[in-house]
């Protein structure tokens, strides 16, 4: 079987992630911390840090902002903190930015979009899942393209991507090369190949792993700190690169 020609973006949330990005040969990052949150915006020195990483030749960082967890529609005070966290990123060196914002009837937020795009003064600007939970993901696409942004993260509105190839297929169609499109939301090995086939552009997964630690401290609750915590895995993220014969 032939190689797929898809790129890879692989979200991490330290500098070590970006290590193995690079290894692996992923075009992007998504830059994020707390993914067992569905992300958040990461520090301004874990920022710092990850474009080190990266070097020159590495894979472009592209800044996941997002406030809170939770779902996306926001205050003005959220707005405000997002756009802010946008420039200081651009500014700081990263390529690009994951944004996204729903209005009150769950449609996105075609104001706080632009403003959030406008922020990134040129930079390239990626749709995140926020995409997924609107009432028609391909009229949001279409949205999207009127917005003027760089591309979409999408799982075709079902909780995993392998799930909504079907969505993701005519949503490859319906971009026309007039935006791309990038599968993400439980991609790994067993998956990448199928997804790829959709017609998509991009395949964005984490390949992590959850690490438990034991300080020998006992306290009284998980909100207390103590627990797992997960880290970017190197053996997963080859296993996708091999699974499409990269």
């Amino acid at each position: 079987m032939d190689a797929v020609t898809v790129a890879l973006e692989l979200a991490v949330q330290d500098p070590a992630g970006v290590r193995i990005a690079r290894e692996v040969g992923a075009a992007r990052v998504e830059l994020t911390q707390a993914l067992a949150l569905g992300g958040l915006t990461p520090s301004p020195a874990t920022l710092e840090l990850a474009l080190d990483a990266a070097g020159d030749d590495g894979p472009e960082i592209h800044v996941l902002i997002r406030p809170r967890a939770g779902g996306f529609q926001y205050d003005a005070d959220e707005i405000a903190v997002s756009v802010r966290d946008v420039e200081r990123a651009v500014s700081a060196g990263a390529a690009g930015v994951v944004v996204g914002a729903l209005d009150g009837s769950g449609a996105l937020d075609m104001d706080a979009v632009a403003r959030l795009r406008d922020a990134a003064g040129g930079a390239s600007v990626t749709l995140h899942r926020a995409i997924d939970v609107t009432a028609d993901p391909i009229a949001s696409l279409e949205r999207a393209i009127e917005l003027g942004l760089r591309r979409v993260l999408t799982s075709g509105g079902a909780s995993a991507a392998i799930d909504g190839v079907d969505t993701l297929r005519a949503m490859a169609t319906a971009a026309a090369g007039r935006i791309e499109i990038m599968a993400g939301s439980g991609v790994n090995a067993a998956s990448a190949l199928a997804l790829a086939d959709t017609g998509v552009d991009a395949l964005h997964f984490s390949a992590k792993r959850t690490i438990v630690g034991d300080s020998g401290v006992r306290m009284g609750s998980a909100a207390d700190g103590v627990g797992g915590y997960e880290v970017t895995d190197r053996d997963a993220a080859f296993a996708v690169r091999a699974a499409l014969k990269l």
